[in-house]
């Protein structure tokens, strides 16, 4: 692709997308983005066109479609659209009632579409144009070039696309895009400046540093700065644009406004909700406005540049009914409308069903006998984890990210502090339920989820048994071994910690099938278990961060998961046998 192929090919791109949009035959030079339902023979409402250089998108192409533009015209990048693709939006849509043309307060914008608007006036064609000078980084009058249009416009653009929708003269739809143009305010703010297609990126602004009151073409902002966090930059721009002595916008305490956060082109959704966020309080509490819309997104970008603009517009019933009003423009968006409340609440967490949520457990005060090994069993197994910390954070710095073993010692940890407190000891499902809590509670990552469902599925086949046997242990530990196979998607053979537990299954079951004591067979599993977790050296990891690993360093170390689920059963197994053998004596 040929840079200066971007834009038709963005264009062409743009329409293939949505079936509602087209575009004029005229390229290179005409480069023209119009409703695909809209001719001049058919339009029988006012046309509204805006247009400027490319590379804002998704302005304005973007906001093309029933309710808002009619035609949008496209520029080269950072480039005013000529005269004549101008002329051809005007000719291609504008109807009986005329065209409304909307225009950012540059210099070659103002020029290029105030020639076009003469001449189609001198074809017969009824023309208005309303120029949108939004700016508040710089003094209320700048010589003849004055505010510089920025992302208000693409309120001003929804407010007269609306109006021309419900049917209004075009007299009445330039007054009510001009009225808006004149209550809305922006700044913005960038963290890095835009790069345009075959340039290198300019090294203007240094690293920590940021630009206050920028435009959209690159060019450098007023003023630069030292990074601050996001509610010191919020609360400058607010102070900026509201303010009494500059008075850019007519809005004073008790106004009602609407707020936009808009991205700048690489700024990610969650930074730009984060400033909303701190936007939103600040002009409730700090200025007494009341905040009738929120909409944030990325409307007017300067192409991949880092930070965002605030625009603030004062609202009144009939401008909120404008920008409320249904359009199938793609990119305006169509969920922020409808009144907010001043203060969102979150909705209460609902309250879990099980049991513990009713009844909050403490560790019994005499244990019986099944108690007195499941106390012990739990107290082996976490010490175990905590011993082999740092073997199994070395087996993972080679075949993962070297946290397994942190990981597990915060849920063994967690398991010994909680058991002193809270773990019902005579009732083993309710104690392997507080179990999961534990290791939910503290534990991150892909192992403590694991963990949290391997108790759950536990649990579930244990509860409702005061005395648990040896055949629903069993149960149990192949109902958690189900659950961690269906929901993390590991088998046999996969590198993973079911390549210890499945062998201890297995051998438990045929030993006690066997006729062989609880005992004996809990102590041979665990052997299994280990056993399986060492042969994970001879296995091609198939889940997990290991799948990333190549194959021979793979092999020099053995599963951590694996490993760590075999070194907390072997510890458990040893435990029960040192609890029950001076019984057998």
């Amino acid at each position: 692709m040929w840079i200066s192929d971007v834009v038709t090919e963005f264009i062409e791109g743009l329409v293939e997308t949505y079936p509602g949009l087209q575009y004029l035959d005229g390229f290179p030079q005409i480069k023209v983005v119009l409703r695909a339902d809209v001719s001049s023979t058919t339009n029988d409402k006012v046309a509204v066109i805006s247009g400027g250089g490319s590379g804002h998108e998704p302005a304005q192409s973007g906001y093309v479609g029933a309710g808002m533009l009619t035609a949008a015209i496209c520029g080269d990048v950072f480039t005013s659209p000529h005269v004549t693709s101008i002329l051809a939006g005007i000719r291609a849509v504008t109807g009986p009632k005329g065209c409304l043309l909307i225009v950012t307060n540059y210099t070659g914008d103002r020029l290029n579409f105030g020639l076009a608007a003469e001449q189609a006036k001198s074809e017969g064609y009824k023309v208005e144009m309303v120029i949108v000078g939004d700016d508040c980084a710089l003094p209320p009058r700048r010589g003849v070039a004055g505010r510089r249009g920025l992302a208000g416009t693409i309120l001003v653009n929804k407010v007269a696309g609306a109006a021309a929708d419900a049917g209004l003269s075009l007299a009445d739809v330039a007054a009510e895009a001009k009225c808006a143009s004149e209550m809305v305010g922006t700044m913005g703010v960038a963290l890095s400046v835009c790069t345009l297609p075959g340039h290198v990126t300019s090294d203007r602004l240094g690293p920590g540093l940021m630009e206050l009151g920028l435009g959209i073409h690159g060019e450098p902002g007023a003023a630069v700065a030292d990074l601050q966090p996001v509610d010191v930059v919020v609360s400058h721009v607010l102070k900026q644009i509201l303010s009494t002595e500059t008075q850019y916008v007519p809005i004073t305490r008790g106004s009602r406004v609407v707020l936009m956060i808009n991205g700048l082109g690489a700024t990610p959704i969650m930074e730009l909700m984060i400033a909303a966020r701190k936007a939103v309080p600040q002009l409730q509490l700090e200025y007494g406005l009341a905040v009738d819309r929120v909409y944030t997104g990325s409307f007017m970008t300067s192409l991949d540049m880092a930070g965002f603009s605030i625009t603030v517009m004062k609202a009144d019933p009939e401008i909120l009914q404008r920008l409320d009003a249904p359009t199938k423009a793609p990119y305006w968006p169509v969920a922020a409308e409808g009144d907010r409340p001043p203060a969102k609440i979150p909705v209460p967490v609902p309250p879990s069903s099980s049991s513990r949520n009713n009844e909050a457990f403490t560790q019994p005060q005499e244990l019986n006998e099944q108690g007195c090994i499941l106390e012990a069993a739990i107290q082996a197994a976490a010490n175990e984890i905590i011993n082999i910390r740092d073997k199994l954070n070395e087996w993972d710095s080679k075949v993962g990210d070297g946290d397994c073993g942190t990981t597990m010692y915060k849920g063994a940890t967690a398991v010994l502090e909680d058991m002193k407190k809270c773990y019902p000891l005579n009732d083993a499902a309710e104690t392997v339920n507080e179990i999961g809590a534990s290791i939910r509670r503290v534990m991150g990552g892909t192992s403590g989820i694991l963990y949290d469902i391997f108790c759950k599925a536990a649990y579930t086949s244990l509860k409702g048994s005061p005395v648990v046997t040896s055949e629903q242990w069993v149960s149990a530990l192949e109902a958690s071994i189900a659950a961690i196979s269906k929901y993390g998607g590991a088998s046999a053979g996969y590198r993973t910690m079911l390549d210890a537990l499945i062998p201890a299954l297995t051998v438990l079951k045929e030993k006690l099938d066997a006729g062989n004591d609880p005992l004996t067979s809990f102590l041979l599993s665990s052997e299994a278990a280990m056993n399986g977790a060492e042969s994970t050296k001879d296995m091609h990891a198939q889940a997990g961060r290991s799948t990333y690993v190549a194959a021979d360093l793979q092999a020099l170390v053995p599963d951590p998961g694996a490993m760590a689920a075999a070194a907390w059963y072997r510890a458990a197994a040893l435990a029960v046998k040192d609890k029950l053998q001076p019984s057998q004596s």
